[in-house]
Formats: C-alpha cells, structure tokens, sequence
C-alpha cells in the first residue's frame, strides 16, 4: 500500500467541543495536504470547511454529524439536522443510531429513522452504533436494519463512548454486511498498527483525529526499509 493509498481511507476528525476556526482550518489544510479522504466537523463547521477547502480547489470530502453523540434526539430534529448540514454543503453523513431503540428490540424505530435520513439527502449516510454498548448480537441486528435501510457505511463508535473499535468487531460488522454496504472503524484509532489491524479486519473507511501522525508513522518506517 502506497501512503496516498493509506491516507484515502482516513476521515480526519475534529469534533471537539472546543475547536475553533482556526482548528478546522489547520484540520483542513493538513487533509489537504496528506489526501485524506475527507474532514470530518461538527455542523456548525461545515459551511466553513466547504468553503475552505473549496478555496484551495481541494478534493477534500466535508462529512459531519447528526444526532451526536447519543443518538437519542428526535427523529424530527435529526431529520432536520441531516437536511441541514446537507444544505450547508456537507457530502456526507454521520448518524448515531437510536441506540435505546435498538435495546428496546423496536426495530422499526431504528430502519424509519435510518431510512428517513437517507432519503432526505443524496449524499452517503454512516450509521453509528456506538458498538461498545451493545452486544454482538445486537451488533449484528443492528448492522442487518442499517444496511437494509440503504446506509452506505455502518461505523463503530463516536470516539465518545467508555471505548472504541476493536478488530473483532469490525470483523463481525463487515461479515454480517458482506458487501451490502462498507465499515466505518473509529474511536481509540491513533496509530499504524491500529489502523492496519482496522483494514485488514473489513474496514473501508477510518475515523481518527490521528492521521498526521499515522501517515508520518507509514513514512518512516518505509524509511527504515
């Protein structure tokens, strides 16, 4: 794998509470740089990245965030807050998954909301699962509603949860999947190794606010070769 290769997988992410603008703009200036695949910003951010990274002619993705981080708003507000961010420019979708629905075994709940989203907007929809809270048979339940609901990704975790991604669990999410749609890992990713054990485990797409420091880890140890 060459390091432009490696970077395409990585949604470089800041969602802090506490990012300013001038945060996303060195969020997007170093997307830009290394080829990642996208940012990834809260909503309020998504105009601004749009626009930055427009501004550099950059092929840099805009995703952001809809109903984050516990998925328990409305179906109304994050309806809203899909066709909101859809509107401000965004090319695609995280959504948290209602995760209380899901437990409540009320699956309809969960395939109405995901499918509500996807409908309001023309861009792909990452369904969050917050897979740590969850068993692996819900893991599975869940990954079955998700992709029959027509979201493009399934994805591990907010990065907000007691844990993130674990290879295990991506494993089981990309099994169950099987090519109906692809697998988000995020939450605790911050290194090579990590990220590797991620891909080769079915991940397609990489949540990390790490991936200048694993894109430099690649370069130096193809260094060392």
């Amino acid at each position: 794998m060459t390091k432009s290769e490696l970077a395409k997988y990585i949604d470089h992410t800041n969602l802090k509470p506490t990012a300013t603008k001038e945060d996303i703009a060195e969020l997007c200036d170093e997307a830009n740089k290394y080829g990642f695949y996208s940012v990834c910003v809260n909503p309020r951010y998504v105009e601004f990245a749009k626009e930055y990274l427009a501004d550099m002619d950059s092929k840099v993705k805009v995703a952001t965030v809809v109903g984050f981080p516990l998925g328990e708003n409305t179906q109304e507000i994050k309806t809203m807050e899909a066709v909101m961010a859809y509107e401000a420019g965004a090319d695609e979708l995280d959504m948290v998954m209602s995760i209380s629905a899901l437990k409540s075994k009320d699956y309809e709940y969960v395939s109405e909301e995901i499918r509500r989203i996807v409908d309001v907007c023309d861009i792909p929809v990452k369904v969050i699962l917050e897979t740590c809270k969850l068993t692996n048979e819900e893991i599975v339940k869940a990954c079955e509603i998700a992709a029959e609901a027509g979201a493009a990704f399934v994805k591990t975790s907010t990065g907000y949860a007691e844990s993130g991604a674990t290879a295990e669990v991506v494993k089981l999410m990309a099994d169950t999947v099987a090519g109906v749609c692809e697998v988000k890992a995020s939450g605790g990713i911050r290194n090579l190794e990590s990220m590797i054990d991620m891909i080769c485990a079915g991940a397609t797409r990489i949540g990390t606010s790490s991936g200048v420091e694993i894109i430099q880890e690649f370069v130096d140890k193809k260094k060392k070769k």
